[in-house]
């Protein structure tokens, strides 16, 4: 017992000096952004605040400018230029040459780099997320849920584990190979490409960002049109930042503009992350293949949430109407198809019905509402043709919300929260990506009934499994073919950032976030030198050495039983046999060639 108490004291001492070191808060410096312009005071100038009205029958493409407009209440924001292909490749070489900078900084400066852009999230976390709501539509808490918690939760696991998983990594050398170290070397790419969705515009742009640079590599970020005014604000804090630890500003960028702008980037980085939709997608991946850039593509999903027999309904019927309401509907990951056991349906549906009634949609910056607009212009009209749809083919709507006060200009831009039954895998409704507040809810039968319907859809990103046994629910999951499966929670995966994200099928491949995808940002480089040098070397036997011997192959099949002969005795035989193969080849009739 003696013995253990210098040890149990020195790790209580140990234990307590790391508790005191946390009381110490870090230096970390405030960074100033320039906000003036993007706040809505009231005092905007006549020409700054006028209705903004789309043009009809034909897009912005052929237009330089990108138009910004609160889908909420449709005023005009400002526009964004529309870069032009020649353009972009400058900005892509400036982040080439801040990037050769960068490559040399410690993981220390990187660190506080993001502690500085954590210390400012934190402080402005309204200001962030009103910017947000007014380019996108989305509602304060809606904002908060999936730009604010979802961002600092990266950086917290960049700052905890991220230098862990970029240092060279050891591995087993094998048995021929024993007197060598093997290791895995991450060096970065260079300068990375990412085209991101409007949905979430302020993570969508950090997200990417913060994987690319802290593991030392340059990004340029193509944001969405219909994301552009926030976009080009959220540059100003990165760019803050970087100043404040003596980083080149231009080793981030957010550029604007349409599909040139984007097709340029794509034939100009080291690597492209894209999040959009399958049709983009794969036009990404055509044009990456001319100059053989690796991709990335997160394509969005439809998503199952299933519901078994055994859980708590109340519960699960208010983490399915999030699951599905959380920003209008317009997550990637969102929850689109429901099914639900036959025992359970009927008091599933009811509640369900009796909370989406209750659910108030308007501008979220107008008043207390719990939804907000839809970003798309014309997207409204795609989701009621998807609910008619359905509605022909039997389905039935069950409950809808209701709407809060509507400016006239803005009417289109939203969409009512709904709840649809007796749906079926013949309607659009189950097979297209919705992005939207609709509810359509299935009954079935048994487990495996559950997991096929699941199954029968083109897209594989993510499924929420609910039942009152958790190894039911693994059960399932385990069965869905998809990349991302919560257990009795839906979206969790996304808070845990040492998780990876992506799917499969038409949800795209690759992965973002967590190890896969902070490795995904480098040059994975595998490395082996001598353990012992210069004292143990590999030498080339002399039968096999040129002009290789009469009985080399001989030479070889021993060796190669020595090294993986399924027992020990046949491994020594061969080693025996090795070592006087060897050692004849010395002798005057050994080193006698063959020659036929």
């Amino acid at each position: 017992m003696a013995f253990w108490w210098p040890l149990i004291v020195l790790a209580l001492a140990y234990a307590i000096c790391r508790f005191l070191l946390m009381l110490i808060p870090p230096n970390v410096p405030s960074i100033d952004v320039d906000a003036s312009d993007m706040v809505d005071d009231g005092n905007q100038s006549q020409e700054n605040s006028f209705i903004y009205i789309p043009p009809r029958g034909r897009t912005q493409q052929s237009d330089k400018k990108v138009q910004c407009y609160e889908p909420a209440t449709m005023k005009y924001l400002g526009y964004s230029p529309a870069l032009t292909a020649d353009e972009v490749k400058e900005r892509v070489a400036l982040a080439r040459k801040a990037q050769k900078v960068w490559a040399k900084s410690s993981f220390k400066q990187r660190r506080q780099f993001l502690r500085i852009l954590l210390k400012y999230i934190i402080e402005h976390q309204e200001l962030i997320c009103e910017i947000s709501s007014r380019d996108t539509g989305k509602t304060m808490v809606d904002a908060s849920l999936g730009e604010i918690m979802t961002t600092c939760e990266k950086i917290t696991w960049l700052l905890s584990e991220g230098e862990k998983w970029l240092k060279p990594e050891y591995r087993s050398s094998g048995r021929s190979m024993f007197y060598k170290k093997a290791k895995v070397e991450f060096h970065p790419l260079g300068v990375i490409g990412a085209i991101v969705s409007w949905n979430y515009p302020f993570h969508n742009i950090f997200n990417p960002m913060l994987a690319a640079v802290f593991s030392g590599n340059g990004i340029v970020i193509k944001v969405s049109e219909n994301a552009s005014w926030s976009g080009c604000f959220y540059l100003r804090i990165i760019q803050a930042a970087l100043a404040a630890v003596g980083a080149p500003d231009s080793l981030v960028d957010v550029i604007t503009g349409f599909a040139e702008t984007g097709e340029a980037l794509v034939s100009s980085v080291d690597k492209i992350i894209f999040v959009g939709s399958p049709g983009v997608g794969k036009m990404i991946m055509k044009n990456a293949s001319e100059t053989l850039t690796p991709v990335t593509l997160e394509l969005g999903g439809k998503d199952a949430f299933i519901v078994c027999d055994d859980v708590d309904v109340p519960h699960v019927a208010q983490i399915a109407v999030r699951a599905s309401l959380q920003s209008s509907g317009q997550n990637c990951a969102g929850a689109e198809r429901f099914y639900v056991h036959r025992d359970v349906y009927s008091s599933f549906i009811s509640q369900v019905a009796k909370i989406v009634k209750s659910v108030l949609a308007g501008p979220p910056l107008a008043g207390k509402y719990d939804m907000g607009a839809i970003c798309l212009l014309e997207h409204s009209d795609k989701l009621q043709d998807l609910v008619n749809d359905a509605i022909d083919k039997g389905a039935e709507i069950l409950a809808r919300g209701s709407f809060g006060h509507l400016g006239e200009d803005a009417v289109d831009q939203y969409f009512p929260p709904t709840v649809i039954v007796n749906v079926n895998h013949s309607m659009k409704l189950m097979q297209e990506e919705t992005f939207g507040p609709i509810m359509p809810i299935m009954k079935f039968n048994t487990d495996e009934e559950a997991i096929k319907l699941a199954n029968d859809s083109r897209y594989g990103l993510g499924c929420a499994v609910f039942s009152g046994s958790q190894r039911r629910a693994k059960e399932i999951a385990s069965q869905i073919h998809c990349g991302v499966a919560a257990i009795n929670d839906f979206a969790s995966n996304y808070m845990c950032q040492s998780l990876p994200f992506g799917g499969v099928k038409d949800s795209g491949f690759g992965r973002f976030a967590g190890v896969e995808g902070l490795r995904a940002c480098c040059l994975v480089k595998s490395v082996v030198e001598d353990r012992w040098w210069p004292y143990i070397k590999t030498k080339i036997p002399k039968p096999i050495q040129y002009p290789v011997a009469e009985n080399a192959f001989e030479l070889q099949e021993s060796l190669v039983e020595a090294l993986y002969g399924l027992n020990i005795w046949d491994r020594l035989r061969a080693l025996v046999n090795t070592l006087k193969l060897i050692s004849d080849q010395n002798s005057p009739v050994g080193s006698t060639r063959r020659n036929d």
